[in-house]
């Protein structure tokens, strides 16, 4: 299938508009092409992945897009970088590393992005509105944002999100395509209690089930009766997007494409139902854990993705007053350290012991503690999945109560997560 460009994206790929605005141009084309995709689509929104340092050659990319004279054509959002710019935790990067991710964050703001730096930008009032076609990266920025807003994207890689951005266009393919937005199968939780469905500890475990279960198919969670609010399904998304490859899911009854079980499945019947049992459950729960012995513990770490301001309501209420003999870490948004700081809360989280860590995380930047040996305690589904192979750390996967108690005792304590 050939790609049929305008006359005005051909103007800017031949460079009528300046380098950097070519070079995006040919990018996005040329990955049309390789996907097959007839046309480019014009975009609203952009949320870029690209700018956390991975090496070198993404800062020199992005620095001879902004000699190009590049700008982003449409609303962009930063996801996590590699440096704390808050001055709230330490970041253990070392020159010449540290220097490069700093001018790749600064690459970027040269390139006109909003400077959010937050993987939850949908928390910080970036929310494309139902049927709109965006351009959006990391996972999950990218399930959020297809499943629980209802906007259009594919998970867009670095540095084709910030291809484009500038160019204000994406390959028109994949989940931009309303018939590829059906549910394909079933995943039916009705048969697990609903003190369960209702508890927090729930969703990241079904999520990264989920995830395994469907890899990159689209699925309809069936069996929910009560919304479980954007926190739930932000963990549930993010969890399935890490442990599989889901860009989209829907939850019969919740979400806004699948109002009832037949419209998401787009009148035809599952090719799968997948019937969830308690059974499923404890093994996916229990395979988030991955410390050999749950008798020792060196840190806890929660937000990822990004602590919401209700978050931190419910770690304050964990906390209750008490002094923490462990670091535990909390990884959100300057969006919502700005309301922090506002009210004071900030320093009452640290002298208790909390690390608030803003504008990145420490699985993908290193903030905790070097060790190669050591047990990190989250509730987070996507932090147990990727702590172990980017920290070095074995996980313990608990709820948020007892990732404080934990902190508080110096040990783990499963009093509610087992």
């Amino acid at each position: 299938m050939s790609l049929d460009l305008t006359a005005e994206e051909r103007a800017i790929a031949d460079g009528q508009t300046g380098d950097g605005a070519a070079m995006a141009m040919r990018i996005v084309a040329e990955s049309a092409r390789l996907l097959a995709a007839p046309r480019l689509l014009p975009i609203v929104s952009a949320h870029i992945d690209g700018a956390l340092y991975h090496g070198d050659s993404g800062t020199l990319f992005a620095e001879k897009l902004v000699a190009g004279g590049a700008r982003v054509a449409v609303h962009s959002t930063l996801n996590v970088g590699a440096l704390d710019l808050m001055g709230c935790s330490r970041v253990r990067l070392e020159e010449p590393e540290r220097g490069m991710a700093r001018r790749l964050m600064e690459a970027y703001r040269n390139l006109g992005c909003e400077q959010s730096w937050t993987c939850a930008p949908y928390q910080a009032g970036h929310r494309p509105t139902r049927g709109t076609d965006v351009a959006w990266g990391e996972s999950n920025a990218v399930v959020f944002c297809n499943s629980v807003l209802g906007a259009r994207t594919n998970r867009y890689g670095d540095f084709l999100d910030i291809a484009c951005a500038i160019a204000g266009r994406a390959p028109d393919c994949g989940l931009h395509r309303p018939e590829n937005r059906l549910a394909t199968l079933v995943f039916d939780v009705s048969a697990l209690p609903a003190g369960f469905l209702a508890s927090e500890i729930a969703w990241p475990v079904l999520g990264s089930l989920y995830g395994r279960e469907v890899g990159n198919a689209v699925g309809v969670v069936h069996g929910v009766a009560a919304h479980p609010g954007e926190d739930a399904l932000k963990a549930f998304g993010a969890a399935a997007a890490s442990s599989g490859a889901v860009g989209l899911f829907h939850v019969c009854g919740i979400t806004p494409e699948a109002p009832t079980l037949a419209e998401a499945l787009g009148g035809g019947p599952p090719a799968a139902v997948i019937r969830v049992t308690g059974e499923m459950v404890a093994q996916a729960q229990a395979s988030l854990s991955t410390a050999a012995s749950a008798d020792r513990l060196d840190a806890v770490a929660i937000g990822s993705p990004h602590l919401s301001l209700a978050e931190f309501d419910a770690l304050e209420t964990a906390i209750s007053g008490r002094r923490l003999a462990l670091p535990l870490y909390a990884c959100t948004g300057r969006h919502v350290l700005a309301e922090l700081d506002r009210a004071g809360r900030r320093k009452a989280l640290e002298d208790a012991g909390v690390t608030v860590v803003a504008d990145t995380c420490v699985v993908v930047t290193p903030i905790l503690p070097d060790r190669t040996t050591g047990v990190l305690m989250t509730n987070s589904g996507k932090f147990a999945h990727y702590a172990p192979g980017n920290t070095g750390y074995a996980v313990l996967y608990a709820s948020l109560a007892d990732c404080v108690e934990s902190a508080v005792l110096g040990r783990p304590s499963f009093g509610g997560s087992r």
